[in-house]
């Protein structure tokens, strides 16, 4: 396999890792509120003017006291006032109950695993950049000993670690990619070493900054 041939397969790997990447560090879209049942079309205020503009029966007032007492209505609803009574200790808050869907709070834990991968995001889409638009054109002119395997590799590692939300194995994968990507750049690092030659020296120093800032995670 040339070494054009290679790298252009390497990249191949290497946008696919970086997609799957991107997805795994999207926000997670957050859960919709409880859409109302449909069994609750009358609201309280209708229920009030109904029982205003009823006339009332001769002896309906002892049914309309027994109404009042039907086991599942609420007191409040006859309530004209609309004044709620405070909630008793231990029970939920009514702004808790209306939102149902916040989210817990991140762990220290999970912050540090989350800036991790982002920055392992941002490593993966700068290293793509640069074999695309330096060591594309550099290696029509100067083959070099690349490995594809690493790349490959490394989107298999990025495929595995999406499936994990959270957990070790999420962790261990995370580590795992970082250190694939690392071997990836150092060994790129090291092909170019061989070749005196001044064109190589963009490539060179572009691939060190990457491997600095992917080292300072």
């Amino acid at each position: 396999m040339t070494s054009l041939a290679a790298l252009l397969m390497s990249l191949g790997h290497q946008a696919g890792a970086l997609c799957t990447l991107q997805a795994a560090a999207a926000p997670r879209p957050p859960h919709s509120p409880p859409q109302p049942s449909h069994t609750q079309t009358f609201s309280p205020a209708w229920h009030s003017l109904r029982e205003e503009t009823e006339v009332p029966e001769p002896g309906g007032a002892p049914e309309l006291e027994e109404e009042q007492a039907v086991p599942g209505k609420s007191p409040k609803d006859g309530d004209e006032s609309g004044e709620l009574s405070p909630p008793s200790p231990g029970e939920p808050r009514p702004e808790t109950l209306a939102q149902p869907g916040l989210a817990r709070r991140e762990t220290l834990r999970e912050m540090a695993l989350r800036s991790k991968l982002s920055r392992l995001v941002e490593a993966t889409s700068q290293l793509v950049e640069v074999e695309q638009t330096l060591l594309l054109p550099l290696l029509q002119q100067h083959p070099l000993p690349l490995h594809p395997k690493d790349s490959i590799e490394f989107r298999n590692i990025c495929s595995h670690m999406a499936l994990q939300r959270e957990g070790q194995q999420l962790e261990k994968d995370l580590h795992e990619a970082h250190q694939c990507l690392k071997t990836i750049i150092e060994k790129l690092i090291c092909s170019l070493s061989v070749f005196p030659s001044d064109s190589c020296i963009p490539v060179r120093f572009a691939l060190r900054q990457i491997l600095q800032n992917l080292l300072a995670m």
